[in-house]
């Protein structure tokens, strides 16, 4: 007996239908798929010396109307070779390039025209349909390469990656000039239909790792690609964890210097960043900078990071652990100190902290999604009322605002975002466990982490090195002369890379 009535009726298997668009290429089959479209154009063409009529097809926005005035029209109508030809001849001389366009194709099937139509090309239609050429009269516009805004670059190349997919791959080639690169193009999403490009250098990087990539990215089957998660979270295929497996970045220098290093990049339309794979942790704690720099200062610099995010990861819980718990491993100074500022303030070491790491979030995420100017005054008021209005009011102590300020600008240095991002909720995590049981709570949410971090690999490669690889380059910067390998882990088929 059914209490409820019947249950939820099974999801609908996602439908496959290619092609997409089936039957002949018509101008009325056309004319049907762009219904109630405002920017679909139809039109007949006259050629010169010639009853004969063509239908010329377009869509509005998508074209360079001077480009199909000059490259397509003005031919058709002013030039004399074309001039009194049968039909069959006039179109044989068309498809062998008697037309200006750069590019021309035949289309024999209203699929593959569609497609053509959308990516800016304009349609010659033959009479009576069954066939019709493609032109290349897209309009290109894009906007201007400009300095990456995530990633500073001090005395590196000022160029960043934008939205339009040819740009990307010409920067990457301006980069990279060695004829060994590889580009090679799949189309992802039923209704975005966004091509996304896998480069890579033949002979450098491991044919297993582009093989899988390019696996994976024909695997991906929804309905648009149109954000960075639809490469970052379907590619890995690894949904429990909140740390990243593939590195995005914004500078082409960068991409270009892990195609160099053995690793494979993906390229999509639309977005304004490269992803490398694999990418491993010690890979989200360098800097493009680092190998601008002396490589003494670099080390330096790379150590700084490391520490820091031991103290963005720990400090809150261990401050709350030994407040709460271990008083007396405080030397007897500071105790005291940090005991008097509490004894007005009506909450729990745990309660506190959480509170100020919570806050911190909010106003971090405030300052991030409203504009610039009022980003700024939200910083500034919420650090008024957070640092002194709420010590003054006794809701907090001045040590649990240091600390949660020290481990929040700690966590600043680690150069990839999506990395801080999964070590700000590992960080309250962290300090939950220090809270509810000491130290003995904080060294078993460690280890915890560190085996999380132990089971996670990116594309076959171990996820924790350079300590499980024990590939030091990693952490310590060598004199760039004495830098002769690229690392173990990519399984590259040269590892050499200077004399």
């Amino acid at each position: 007996m059914v209490l409820f009535g019947p249950g939820p009726a099974p999801d609908p298997p996602h439908p496959r239908q290619e092609p997409r668009l089936p039957g002949p290429l018509t101008e009325e089959a056309l004319t049907g798929v762009f219904a109630q479209c405002v920017d679909y154009n139809c039109r007949a063409v006259a050629v010169a010396g010639s009853e004969q009529t063509l239908g010329l097809v377009y869509l509005a926005g998508m074209v360079r109307m001077e480009r199909v005035s000059d490259y397509v029209l003005r031919p058709l109508a002013q030039d004399g070779a074309l001039a009194g030809l049968p039909l069959d001849t006039l179109w044989e001389k068309m498809a062998a390039g008697a037309l200006y366009s750069l590019g021309v194709e035949e289309r024999r099937d209203l699929d593959t025209a569609v497609a053509d139509l959308i990516d800016g090309n304009c349609l010659l239609l033959y009479p009576g349909g069954g066939k019709a050429l493609s032109f290349n009269v897209g309009t290109e516009e894009k906007r201007g390469i400009s300095e990456p805004e995530e990633e500073v670059s001090l005395k590196g190349p000022k160029d960043a990656f934008v939205e339009n997919l040819r740009t990307n791959t010409s920067l990457v080639r301006r980069h990279l000039k060695a004829p060994e690169l590889r580009i090679t193009e799949q189309v992802v999403g039923r209704q975005s239909l966004t091509p996304v490009d896998v480069v890579w250098l033949e002979g450098i990087a491991h044919s297993d790792t582009v093989e899988r990539v390019s696996k994976e990215l024909e695997a991906i089957d929804i309905d648009a690609l149109l954000s960075t998660g639809n490469l970052t979270e379907y590619l890995p295929g690894a949904l429990d964890t909140p740390f990243p497996l593939v590195q995005s970045t914004q500078r082409p220098d960068r991409f270009c210097y892990g195609l160099a290093q053995g690793r494979v990049g993906i390229l999509a339309e639309g977005l304004p960043l490269g992803v490398l794979a694999p990418a491993v942790l010690g890979d989200f704690l360098r800097s493009p900078e680092d190998r601008a720099e002396n490589w003494m200062v670099a080390t330096a610099l790379s150590l700084l990071r490391w520490l820091c995010l031991l103290a963005t990861l720990l400090l809150p819980g261990a401050y709350v652990a030994l407040v709460s718990f271990h008083p007396e491993l405080i030397p007897t100074r500071l105790a005291l100190s940090i005991m008097a500022a509490r004894l007005a303030v009506p909450f729990s070491a745990l309660f506190e902290t959480l509170l100020l790491l919570v806050a911190f979030e909010v106003l971090q995420e405030a300052g991030l999604r409203l504009p610039s100017s009022i980003g700024q005054t939200v910083s500034i008021l919420g650090g008024l009322v957070v640092g002194s209005a709420a010590v003054e009011a006794k809701l907090i102590s001045p040590a649990v605002l240091v600390v949660v300020a020290v481990a929040g600008v700690a966590g600043y240095t680690v150069p990839d975002q999506d990395l801080a991002g999964a070590l700000r909720l590992w960080r309250l995590a962290l300090a939950v466990l220090g809270g509810l049981c000491g130290l003995f709570g904080l060294a078993a949410g460690a280890v915890l982490l560190i085996g999380h971090l132990a089971g996670l690999d990116s594309f076959g490669s171990p996820y924790l090195i350079p300590f499980a690889a024990g590939d030091g380059e990693q952490i310590f910067r060598q004199p760039l002369p004495h830098d002769k390998f690229r690392p173990v882990h990519l399984k590259g088929r040269n590892r050499r890379k200077q004399k």
